[in-house]
């Protein structure tokens, strides 16, 4: 991997950086040391200012000024990425030595596109993408065929960005896992997993892949040699046509959380299961026969019927879209019930909580020794002060987070995480 250093402020150049990018609206005069391999980004400034000796590159944007320097022409749209062919014929047009392209990423679709113009592009590049979703793109220098990626020196000068430091300690061969959904601004996922994975001393890190949908999500994790994603609300079911192949578990509840990539062949498994089995056995080791009410008839509540129903517990179903409800309790035989006063426990699989709305059932209704697991974690919830007010048991949510996080864990390196820097890492983040 070759890493451009770019600074924000005329700090002093970082040593060991194999090129950097000297900014003119950061550095108000050239610093001494830039070599045939560094890079000066005029942003807009006068040509006047560039040394006349400077063996660089220079960056002029879309511009085609007259020069005597080795050029970079760069495109940058904060909105949008174009499709593939667009973006080919954009950094297809000028004379320059290295064409640069920095979209903002918003899905799997824009990252699937640059990989294509990646592919297409017949001359020097650098193709980028920002944003959170974007930041795979920056690792992966050698897949998208980039003349060299940046990091950062000081903090970033786009979103998305590394740290040098952190760029070099990647390398070509870092382990990338996720996170896909919407929103995933509240995900404590992220910290969790990288708190394991640094603990395990794997080279690697867990990103966020944010998109409205999963359309191209599995060209992506090929493209990009994603090792696996977890896979939270709304997409459960959504990405499972995407798999190869499906675990038998994955294939009764009907959802996928963790997707295992294996040599580019997608497998599809489902955590939860373990992630409430764990949260559950944390508050009560034994719940057969308990009545349980399940709210919400998503994926994640399609694994809550399958565990509590594993565990010999007496389950039902209550939810706003009553297709739904009628297929998960037609798949699970279980009864459409939206009672809280007779059950033993409560589980919220809605992600009303985190987001505005109203429980499909009346939770000022719950028995005073129920037990209250939901699954919107991090966070005081209307359920869980509720729950608080009324004297339930409250199991969790981070420890269905946990549970589930270290199998996936488990399923993607082939080594035992540590749970407790896990649960630790979201404690102290919550």
């Amino acid at each position: 991997m070759r890493v451009c250093t770019t600074y924000c402020s005329a700090s002093p150049l970082r040593e060991g950086s194999e090129m950097h990018e000297v900014r003119l609206d950061a550095f108000a005069k050239i610093p001494d040391g830039l070599t045939e391999n560094d890079l000066i980004t005029m942003c807009g400034k006068d040509i006047s200012l560039i040394p006349k000796n400077f063996k660089g590159l220079v960056d002029t944007a879309e511009t085609d000024i007259p020069m005597g320097f080795r050029r970079i022409r760069s495109i940058h749209n904060f909105e949008i990425t174009p499709e593939a062919d667009d973006i080919v014929k954009m950094l297809s047009i000028g004379d320059q030595e290295i064409s640069k392209g920095a979209f903002m990423v918003s899905s799997f679709r824009d990252l699937h596109s640059i990989y294509r113009a990646s592919v297409k592009l017949q001359r020097k590049h650098v193709i980028l993408g920002m944003g959170n979703t974007g930041s795979v793109t920056r690792i992966r220098q050698n897949n998208l065929n980039n003349e060299f990626t940046f990091g950062y020196a000081d903090r970033p000068t786009a979103p998305g960005q590394f740290s040098s430091d952190e760029m070099e300690d990647f390398g070509d061969d870092c382990v990338i896992v996720g996170i896909t959904g919407n929103p995933l601004d509240h995900s404590l996922s992220p910290k969790m997993q990288n708190a394991a994975i640094a603990k395990s001393g794997i080279n690697g890190t867990y990103l966020r892949f944010d998109s409205p949908d999963v359309e191209n999500i599995d060209d992506v994790i090929r493209e990009y040699d994603i090792r696996g994603m977890n896979v939270t609300i709304p997409f459960k079911q959504d990405v499972t046509i995407h798999m190869d192949s499906l675990s038998q578990r994955c294939k009764e509840i009907g959802a996928v959380n963790t997707i295992i990539n294996n040599n580019g062949k997608l497998h599809g498994e489902n955590t939860d299961v373990v992630g409430i089995m764990h949260a559950v056995n944390l508050v009560d080791g034994d719940v057969k026969g308990q009545r349980v009410l399940i709210m919400g008839s998503g994926g994640a509540a399609r694994a809550a019927a399958f565990a509590f129903r594993e565990m010999g517990c007496e389950v039902s179903i209550c939810g706003r879209n009553a297709g739904t409800v009628e297929r998960i309790c037609h798949d699970f035989g279980v009864d459409n019930d939206d009672h809280t006063g007779n059950k033993d426990i409560v589980v919220n699989c809605t992600p009303i909580g985190l987001v505005e709305g109203e429980y499909p059932a009346d939770i000022r209704g719950m028995k005073k020794d129920a037990k209250v697991f939901d699954m919107v974690y991090g966070r005081e919830t209307p359920l869980t002060s509720m729950a608080d007010k009324i004297g339930c048991r409250i199991g969790d949510g981070g420890d269905m987070l946990v549970g589930q996080g270290a199998e996936s864990f488990r399923l993607w390196f082939g080594k035992e995480p540590d749970m407790k820097v896990m649960k630790e890492t979201i404690r102290c983040t919550e």
